[in-house]
């Protein structure tokens, strides 16, 4: 049985809606003012606290300061009781960490959804999801009901690319979360003169377009396909839904927030420092590992010479003339437009 907590100075109101929840089964602990309100939280630990906004002794802003400063009592759902229905009293509270604002007078129908819909949101915000396809699609199913898991993995969900078509382009604001089911996708950016610089590649089960959704801002990127492809589609809404309601899930994105700033900073000493040779040798060393397979053959691809230069970050001419090199060397060999990795000890040795 869940205990909740009410925080209300008018005795009917009070005593009306105790009667109303222990009808619906809740054990009801109540108290007359805030500041018997906390003291009566911090010694019984309710489940959910509902709390009048305008009180004596302590209001309702009050209560939830307390609350949320101390940590054996931060993290409770916790619902105002207000007459006040004006959008600063709203906002104010909802930024000091409320859940909800039910405004008298209420029904009992209103009353219960608000705590039962608290109470949902509290157990999934508890519960460990997987920050993968599995974990999204089942905590999408829990947070917004069996339509919402139909809706990302139907058909009109999930969007199909071609190589070489944009998923999305530079300069423009995000309304969606692309995760990739088959495929890979290139993240590059252009220079005024059109020239390209790819700055990663992304594998089957990652993520893409999260960091300018996350800021609130354009993308600082373009993306495009990078051979056939096809990328599950997450609405805006439901990603921040994501991000607001599962700790795992928010950790996953900061995770890889970090992630991409590591290689960045890697890749821009790379740029910075090394050597023709080396960047091209760590160029197809980065294909070998987002494309090679279990078969243990020597690793082959075909890319054109174009495209490698933007990984490698450097003039068409220049790595064809080192490519021609590492054949002679026999790090490599080329067959039409195919590059076969030949010594991969001697390319990822390779130094300045």
């Amino acid at each position: 049985m869940k205990n909740i907590l009410l925080i209300e100075d008018n005795d009917e109101i009070r005593e009306n809606t105790a009667e109303i929840l222990e009808l619906a089964n809740y054990k009801v602990m109540t108290a007359a003012n805030g500041k018997i309100g906390v003291q009566s939280a911090l010694k019984q630990k309710p489940d959910l606290i509902i709390c009048d906004v305008m009180m004596p002794e302590l209001d309702g802003y009050g209560v939830l300061h307390m609350v949320n400063k101390n940590p054996d009592l931060a993290g409770i759902p916790f619902i105002f009781l207000t007459a006040k229905t004006e959008r600063n009293d709203l906002r104010k509270g909802m930024e000091m960490g409320a859940d909800d604002y039910i405004t008298k007078p209420f029904t009992d129908i209103e009353l219960l959804n608000a705590i039962e819909s608290r109470f949902k949101k509290s157990e999934i915000v508890k519960k460990n999801y997987p920050a993968d396809e599995a974990g999204v699609n089942d905590l999408l199913q829990d947070v917004k009901g069996l339509g919402a898991l139909d809706r990302l993995t139907e058909g009109d969900s999930i969007n199909h690319y071609k190589k070489g078509e944009p998923v999305y382009r530079e300069g423009n604001y995000p309304n969606k979360l692309f995760f990739i089911r088959k495929g890979k996708v290139k993240i590059f950016k252009s220079n005024d003169a059109g020239k390209e610089l790819t700055i990663d590649l992304l594998n089957e089960e990652d993520f893409l377009g999260y960091t300018a959704l996350i800021e609130n801002s354009k993308y600082r990127e373009s993306a495009e396909a990078f051979e056939d492809c096809e990328l599950c589609i997450i609405p805006k809404e439901d990603f921040e839904l994501l991000m607001n309601s599962n700790i795992q899930v928010a950790n996953k994105f900061i995770k890889l927030l970090a992630k991409n700033v590591s290689e960045k900073e890697d890749q821009l000493l790379s740029l910075a420092y090394n050597s023709l040779r080396k960047r091209v040798a760590d160029a197809l060393l980065t294909l070998q590992e987002k494309f090679k397979n279990a078969t243990g053959e020597k690793f082959t691809i075909t890319i054109s010479r174009e495209e490698l230069a933007n990984i490698a970050g450097t003039a068409t001419e220049s790595l064809i003339r080192t490519l021609s090199d590492f054949k002679a060397e026999k790090l490599i060999e080329i067959k039409g437009g195919s590059i076969i990795i030949e010594d991969e000890k001697k390319l990822a040795s390779m130094v300045n």
